[in-house]
């Protein structure tokens, strides 16, 4: 079965739904308005790619995290495989949060 454009922009907000239910440890925000998501992608055949970063490379859940972005994506109904990348450039910074985050963060 191959995903129409319509169905892959509902899958990418579903995807974007489920990230927003998974928090940083230390920080009390979600990883996307954190900006820690950099770009998702979905094929036609339903396999998701996330590209990600993590608040430094010394993160004590470098390890966990990406697995379990992989698990809680592979939980939306229409995806078949998620694969999480990590990269670190450009680097995270303030910059790269949401409105949101910042207000929740005392920085607005």
């Amino acid at each position: 079965m191959s995903l129409t454009e319509e169905q892959i922009q509902t899958l990418g907000e579903k995807i974007i739904e489920k990230l927003k239910t998974i928090y940083d440890p230390e920080i009390p925000v979600d990883i996307y308005e954190l900006g820690l998501i950099y770009d998702v992608q979905i094929s036609t055949d339903g396999r998701a790619e996330i590209l990600m970063t993590l608040t430094s490379p010394n993160c004590p859940v470098a390890e966990t995290l990406p697995v379990e972005v992989e698990e809680k994506v592979n939980t939306v109904e229409g995806i078949n495989e998620t694969k999480v990348k990590i990269t670190f450039e450009p680097s995270w910074d303030k910059d790269l949060m949401s409105d949101e985050a910042r207000f929740e963060l005392g920085l607005l």
